[in-house]
């Protein structure tokens, strides 16, 4: 039950924000859900699975900039909410199929296979027993609960209500914690628990939330910066209420999770590193690389593409290695490029930033050949600010569908002198930035002719596939002339591809966790610490890495088929066959049309991209 004990200043702190709380949870009891057997427009009907969608996961709205539901934090552990969650996608799968898709515009027909795939995978997924491990060491609410209430993420905090939202999402977190202990428990008793390995890395992050003096508390940040403009009064208040609730609600929450976790879970933890060995782990892996691929391939499948990639690359990297001479074997030459003075040239952060300017500035030209469209929302590359540099990587934010917040790359430079150009900075812009994660994210939220699932969607294949295949495309657009650029590149890729053996490797033929990071070592010019974490991701969550190298793939198969069934180079643009009657292939055209309608699953981009070839002809 939740637990509403609170001390009477804490009581006394909140009556002021109760208005509008009470204001917003009578709105959200007066909505009704719509009947679906009376929709007759199916964007009405896209409209209203977004609407219920959001008031279902309120973080995630939060997160898109709706902000009706800031207050709200919904114990999604339950089997009310999982049998809640059954009866909204079955309503809509069931309305969806009303339609007949024969029917619809070939937008129309794009977005209802895509939310017929949703629905229907959700479904298969919910019944699975994933609810019996709530949360790990490297996704889970504990930990995105800081990130919201940090004051440094996407939950608002700018005026009194915004505060006051909050406090109302940190009351639904001890329910939260209660359910989540119930769920340990009843994975303990049917043998359905995380490795040991991983149970090691999650008592330390709830002890790091415990604290007695709340000015101490991350969920103190938005206290710290405080705007300007409010009233003394509520300022007041606030601090009190949060102080208050810092030590009453969130450290107790934290604390019970450590107690339990170290005293109750850890000894019943598994010493098996993949989920195969669980009841039902061979079922939940499959399902889990379905979703993650958005493909019917088979873990065998996965893991072959694995080995022959890995080769493939340890083949372009010996060419490397032969051309900048380097005599010693390839392990060796992964040693020596962490410590040539002369692959790291920089002496200050600016340098470093200037680097990456150089990179975007030299492949300008080539770039316009490959992209007809490009997004409006605006570009910068920052470093990375000093109090999250040193636990942060190399990250795009992106910017707002409106244009007013710029899409962002930041990168982490904690020693501009130890900055290495063979960490793949070319690749890693590519990546990134431009024509990455920013053009594709960019151009998909500007796009409103889409439905709004379809504008705020994300499918790691096909966005983090598209990120991938970019890389791939430096020497086309003039970059990876220096051999150490390349090599860097090689390494970036080459990462992704020992992502598909050993994730397989572990969750389905026995590899343990140590063979798994000596693997990842013995063919990336990766440290024991880094390859331990990037091991131990995997096993947090099985099938998520796979998704990197399989959209990539698909990418360049799609590319591939297009050429062969249209001919022509791919670098001609479409005004050089003016006047002449024949079929051709546009990289720019194909380019576009992959990136006009946002990410999808990869059969349903294949669909689509096969209906864009065939009107080419």
């Amino acid at each position: 039950m939740k637990n509403l004990i609170l001390p009477a200043l804490l009581a006394a702190a909140l009556l002021s924000g109760c208005d509008q709380q009470q204001k917003a949870a009578d709105e959200s009891a007066a909505y009704t859900a719509p009947n679906l057997k009376n929709v007759k427009d199916i964007n009405k009907l896209f409209d209203y699975y977004w609407e219920e969608n959001s008031r279902l996961f309120p973080l995630e709205a939060t997160t898109q900039g709706d902000n009706r539901f800031n207050d709200q934090l919904p114990n999604d552990g339950t089997r009310a909410f999982r049998e809640q969650l059954r009866a909204f996608y079955q309503k809509y799968l069931d309305g969806l199929h009303q339609f007949k898709r024969e029917k619809l515009s070939v937008n129309d027909k794009t977005s209802y296979d895509m939310l017929e795939y949703d629905l229907q995978n959700k479904l298969e997924g919910l019944k699975l027993n994933t609810w019996m491990m709530p949360f790990q060491q490297f996704w889970g609410l504990p930990l995105s609960m800081g990130q919201y209430g940090s004051g440094e993420g996407v939950q608002p905090f700018k005026t009194a209500q915004d505060y006051d939202n909050w406090l109302g999402r940190v009351h639904g977190f001890t329910a939260w914690t209660d359910t989540a202990i119930a769920n340990f428990r009843q994975g303990m008793a049917a043998g359905v628990v995380l490795p040991r390995a991983l149970v090691l890395k999650m008592i330390p992050q709830m002890r790091a939330m415990e604290t007695k003096d709340p000015t101490q508390s991350l969920f103190y940040g938005p206290i710290k910066k405080l705007p300007a403009n409010l009233p003394a009064a509520d300022k007041q208040r606030l601090t009190a209420a949060y102080q208050t609730a810092i030590l009453t609600e969130l450290v107790p929450a934290y604390k019970k999770l450590g107690d339990f976790l170290e005293t109750e879970y850890l000894p019943k933890a598994r010493a098996s590193t993949g989920i195969s060995a669980i009841p039902g782990g061979p079922e939940m892996y499959r399902y889990l690389v379905k979703t993650w691929t958005t493909t019917d391939k088979t873990p065998e499948e996965i893991y072959q593409t694995g080995l022959a990639e890995v080769a493939r690359i340890r083949g372009e990297m010996e060419k490397v290695k032969q051309q900048v001479g380097f005599k010693g074997d390839l392990k060796a030459f992964f040693a020596s490029l962490k410590t040539d003075p002369k692959l790291m040239p920089y002496k200050t952060p600016e340098e470093v930033l200037d680097g990456f300017r150089a990179i975007q500035a030299k492949m300008e030209p080539n770039l316009k050949t490959m992209f007809g469209r490009v997004p409006k929302t605006p570009f910068e590359i920052r470093q990375t600010e000093d109090f999250r540099a040193a636990s942060a990587s190399a990250e795009y934010n992106q910017g707002s569908p409106d244009g007013s917040r710029p899409g962002v790359f930041y990168l982490p430079i904690l020693d501009a002198t130890k900055f290495n150009i063979t960490s793949g900075m070319e690749s890693l812009f590519l990546h990134e930035a431009i024509p990455g994660h920013h053009y594709q994210i960019s151009l998909q939220q500007e796009n409103t002719e889409l439905p709004r699932f379809r504008r705020f969607a994300w499918y790691g294949a096909m966005g983090e596939g598209w990120a991938l295949y970019a890389e791939s495309l430096g020497k086309e657009l003039g970059l990876y002339t220096d051999p150490y650029q390349y090599m860097g590149s090689l390494g970036d890729e080459m990462h992704r591809a020992v992502r598909l053996v050993v994730d397989v490797g572990m969750h389905t033929k026995n590899l343990t966790r140590e063979q798994a990071i000596r693997y990842m070592m013995a063919n990336e010019a990766i440290s024991e610490d880094g390859a331990t974490a990037e091991i131990e991701r995997y096993m947090a969550i099985p099938g998520q890495a796979l998704s990197y190298k399989i959209g990539a793939l698909k990418i360049r198969e799609l590319r591939q088929k297009y050429e062969q069934q249209l001919g022509g180079n791919a670098h001609r643009l479409r005004e050089e066959y003016a006047g002449q009657n024949r079929a051709h292939f546009s990289l720019s055209d194909f380019h576009d049309e992959l990136l006009r309608d946002g990410v999808m699953p990869l059969a349903v981009l294949e669909r689509k991209m096969d209906t864009w070839a065939a009107n080419e002809k």
